[in-house]
């Protein structure tokens, strides 16, 4: 009874929020029934059955039928799949046979893109460490990682990532790197004590590890709190498990879109097939008798039911979803230069719609490469250029170079931060005829090995002319690390501040920590002019008041001291802490951050200008975000930093308010960043939230577009993401924005190409049917219209390259219809022209026609309308509507390239692509008309002179319109400004 009641509580806390920090150690192994020689074999099989394995569970994916209906769930999809049967059913297989297959390549296009895209738990999966050292019935043993239980004691080690959620029991020196979990950019050191906050944190529980991390320093010993899905991993990939994709901007538009001409070409549909059925018969037999007029007039009503159809097939843009996910393609293609991998079409558009970036700070908006930027030494600030690992830079005093060989106090500063170090400086390559480094080991000990660098003392030299002898490492409790190095003879050409020849093979005491803990240990402090004087209580508060004022730049500051000794400390080898700490000598301070890209300022500025707000979230400490925010101009006057504490005090309406008038997040965890995206989007904001870590991917997946690092990303935030970038550069975001404008541009100019077009389309099926003349165009020249004359130059706007200023506008709004005012204006336009310009050599040439056929004495119009015209050959008339309609489409493709800009001001022979399409649907159109076998499928012939003055002359009225409207829009918009 007793151990179903410990059960019962185990399963709660894990189920609910853990708070195993909280608990002494004492606790934590009594709650969960653990003896000293660990769980025996009979618990563990207990716990297993009950908890599971300890591996993370994969919801089931869609099944290939689901993402196939899915594909056909669509109203146009099936609109044309009927028109296709329809047609097929009348005979006309060519027709039928060309939509289907329109059809089957957008739906294989669509389920490959959805297959791609759920990779994200599998690469989850892979953070899970195969192996652990595990205590079980009084022995260290190593059994597989998925076969550990809670209240197993398990071993951690430099090197290996941590097995399951474990509550430290023991932690000597441990450090674990939390960065993919937490977005702490340094390792944490752990330690054992319990925490008496029970709502601390997770980047605070610093006596917990978590299953994914990595110990990066040191050893452990814990406790198994969490396994499987109770771990902190597991409620990370439950939320992406639960969190659902949402529709982007293009998609949404699309579907009214295509919703709303759906609709309509229905009801034209079904207007048109009546009028036709009343032209070509008497109304009151329609009425009189349905099953004898069906039967009696089956040729009369398999003719209305062609009209009908190719109506339909003129209503509906067949070739609007190949060249939307062709231009899309196209996009990702430039996308890649810009350095953004774009994981899913549909996301490239969505990046133009983007209102909001949330960016993370490490890497993203900085370097992710600690940096040295401040000296101080005896009252005087030495500035340090520079970033990165590359140790190249100036020292400066007052924002001008010095040389600091001629301070020796400074340059003793950086050679201690060079001996008091375990960190490696390696050069990993070459670059346009540039060193490449990286640091083997703590970035914070790096950034003092390149600091030293720049100032001529490499680090092999340096511990090559002072050997390390012995040390006392660094611990959390301590703040402070000790290492003792022999005094050799050093090379000519090193500057070594501690080498006497009269204190050869003495020792050096170097020791680097915490600013005040350091302090406290020292009796004398080194001058400017390298003499040693005695501490005063004056001068040990300049010493603090210089920490405190590098600190409130978001500085991490270490302090600098030593001791020369004749005899090397520690006997047999072993290292007393107190032996050395005392009688020091205070050098000086080094501050360091990992710096701003240089690149991001500008970046911001330029977004600022497009409209784009950029957020800062990371899991860094709130002053470390705060300076980085105000020194790249991030931080809007007047607006605020909050924490992940600020955000568990607010309901849902008051995040929304703040969230406003809040430029950063601090130390947040991921449920954090999932509420800051909510927040954004029911303000209507278009969000993309950038990461690199696993808790970063629950929010990636729930913001409109996710964005990924490629360099520093772990493969679940790639996985999950819409777009990786190659450079982990925040200025590539906007460039990327920028590309994802154009994208949507070129889309909206297609679309009003292609749409305006079928809309024409329509009104001259409809207004010739209406009028009782023949249909103008034939379903087959229909579909050679939407698929070739318009498809081909619709391809080549997506290769526009913008209009100038798309970076001055401000975002679309999120409920914006791809068809504005402004564009359903040009579309009015555009179909009045044509229409008039396509039903008029339709016209002529049955005008032309007629007047040879009619009696004498009969009037030509008289005759157009009254005319019946069943036997009677209009293959010229019908011929001349193709090709005017068809030159129609191809002369205004030139001045839809830009919706406000003239064409001479963009240049007629800029885009190339555009004279490959035009030149191409020019040739095949001359085919279609002049090939004798092609001829009769097109209902074709060849045109005399005067036939083809008037079909061209006809043609240039629409791209002439074109130009007009496009004058009187810039018109409007110079009298606005």
């Amino acid at each position: 009874m007793q151990n179903n009641k410990l059960n019962d509580t185990v399963k709660t806390e894990q189920n609910e929020e853990q708070a195993w920090h909280a608990l002494t150690a004492e606790d934590v192994l009594r709650h969960l029934e653990v003896q000293d020689a660990g769980l025996g074999d009979e618990q563990v099989a207990r716990r297993i059955a009950q908890y599971g394995q300890n591996e993370l569970q994969e919801a089931p994916r869609p099944t290939f039928w689901h993402m196939l209906w899915d594909q056909f769930n669509n109203f146009v999809v099936i609109l044309l799949i009927v028109a296709s049967i329809v047609s097929a059913l009348l005979g006309e297989y060519i027709e039928a046979g060309a939509i289907m297959a329109i059809v089957v390549l957008n739906a294989v296009l669509g389920i490959v893109q959805e297959q791609r895209a759920e990779e994200a738990l599998a690469a989850l999966k892979k953070l899970a460490a195969p192996d652990a050292q595990v205590l079980r019935n009084g022995s260290r043993q190593v059994v597989p990682a998925r076969e550990l239980v809670p209240g197993d004691i398990v071993f951690l080690e430099a090197g290996n990532y941590v097995p399951a959620d474990v509550r430290l029991l023991e932690a000597i020196n441990l450090r674990v790197e939390e960065a993919s979990l937490t977005g702490e950019s340094l390792p944490v050191q752990k330690s054992a004590a319990s925490i008496m906050d029970k709502d601390v944190p997770i980047g605070d529980r610093k006596n917990t590890a978590f299953m994914g991390t990595l110990v990066s320093y040191g050893r452990g010993r814990g406790v198994v709190v969490g396994t499987g899905m109770r771990t902190q991993l597991g409620l990370i990939a439950t939320m992406l498990q639960t969190v659902e994709s949402e529709e982007t901007p293009l998609q949404r538009r699309l579907d009214e879109l295509g919703k709303t001409l759906s609709i309509a070409s229905l009801i034209l549909v079904a207007i048109v097939f009546i009028v036709a059925l009343i032209n070509y018969t008497n109304i009151n037999e329609l009425f009189s008798g349905p099953v004898q007029y069906f039967t009696d007039y089956a040729e009369v009503i398999t003719e209305a039911f062609i009209i009908a159809i190719s109506l339909a097939i003129a209503a509906v843009p067949e070739g609007l979803p190949a060249v939307v996910t062709i231009s899309l393609a196209l996009g990702m293609r430039e996308m890649i230069r810009r350095h953004a991998l774009i994981r899913k079409l549909s996301s490239v558009e969505t990046l133009g719609s983007a209102t909001v970036i949330c960016s993370d700070k490490t890497g993203t908006l900085t370097q992710n490469e600690m940096t040295v930027t401040r000296l101080w030494v005896d009252g005087q600030y030495f500035g340090v250029t520079g970033s990165g690992y590359v140790p190249e830079g100036d020292f400066t005093v007052d924002d001008k170079p010095v040389d600091v060989t001629k301070y020796p106090a400074a340059l003793t500063t950086l050679w201690l931060g060079v001996l008091n170090n375990d960190a490696e400086l390696e050069i990993t390559g070459e670059t346009d005829s540039e060193e490449t480094y990286r640091i083997v080991g703590d970035p914070t000990e790096g950034a003092l090995l390149v600091a030293a660098a720049k100032a001529g003392a490499l680090p092999i030299d340096v511990k090559q002319a002072y050997p390390r002898e012995n040390e006392v490492p660094f611990d959390s409790e301590r703040k402070r690390m000790i290492t003792v190095h022999e005094v050799s003879e050093p090379s000519p050409e090193d500057i070594s501040p501690f080498y006497d020849d009269k204190k050869r093979d003495w020792s050096v005491i170097a020791i680097k920590g915490a600013p005040d803990m350091v302090l406290d240990l020292c009796t004398h402090y080194q001058t400017m002019d390298d003499q040693s004087k005695p501490m005063t209580d004056e001068k040990r508060q300049r010493v603090l008041e210089a920490n405190d004022l590098m600190t409130k730049d978001a500085l991490r500051v270490l302090g600098m001291a030593y001791r020369i000794e004749k005899e090397a400390p520690g006997e047999n080898g072993k290292l007393k802490a107190e032996e050395v700490e005392q009688d020091l000598v205070f050098v000086g301070l080094q501050g360091m951050i990992d710096p701003a890209r240089p690149e991001v300022k500008s970046a911001l500025v330029e977004g600022g200008n497009a409209g784009i707000r950029t957020v800062m979230i990371t899991g860094d400490y709130p002053n470390t975000a705060r300076a980085i925010a105000e020194a790249i101009g991030l931080l809007k006057p007047g607006h605020k930093v909050a924490t992940g504490a600020d955000i568990d005090k607010m309901d849902v309406d008051t995040l929304r308010a703040e969230i406003k008038e809040t430029d950063v997040f601090a130390r947040v965890s991921p449920e954090h960043k999932m509420k800051i995206v909510d927040a954004l989007q029911a303000n209507d904001e278009v969000v993309a939230m950038t990461g690199d870590g696993v808790n970063d991917a629950p929010a990636i997946k729930r913001a409109d577009i996710g964005v990924a690092m490629g360099i520093t990303g772990t493969d679940v935030a790639k996985e999950t993401a819409d777009m990786v970038l190659t450079d982990d550069n925040y200025a590539s975001i906007v460039s990327a924005v920028e590309q994802g404008r154009i994208i949507y541009s070129n889309i909206r100019k297609f679309v009003f190409f292609l749409l305006s077009s079928n809309v024409a389309e329509i009104m001259i099926i409809f207004l010739a049917t209406l009028a009782g003349l023949p249909a103008p165009l034939t379903a087959i020249q229909l579909l050679w219209l939407n698929l070739v004359t318009d498809g081909a130059p619709a391809l080549a706007l997506a290769m526009e390259k913008g209009d100038p200023g798309i970076m001055m506008e401000k975002p679309h709004a999120k409920n914006e219809p791809i068809i504005n005012r402004t564009m359903g204006m040009g579309i009015i336009i555009q179909t009045i022209t044509q229409t008039t310009a396509v039903l008029t050599a339709f016209g002529l040439g049955l005008y032309w026609h007629i007047d040879q056929a009619l009696p004498v004495g009969v009037n030509p119009i008289v005759g157009l309308i009254q005319h019946d015209w069943f036997g009677v050959d209009v293959q010229t008339a019908e011929t001349m509507a193709f090709l005017t309609l068809s030159l129609c489409e191809l002369f205004r493709s030139y001045t839809v390239r830009s919706e406000r800009a003239s064409l001479f001001s963009i240049g007629v022979f800029s885009n190339k692509y555009m004279q490959y399409a035009v030149g191409l649907s020019v040739f095949l159109l001359i085919l279609v008309a002049a090939v004798p076998f092609l001829q009769p499928i097109f209902n074709t012939h060849w045109l005399n002179l005067n036939e083809w003055l008037v079909v061209i002359g006809l043609a240039l009225l629409p791209a002439i319109s074109e130009e007009i409207t496009k004058f009187f829009l810039r018109r409007k918009e110079w009298q606005v400004k």
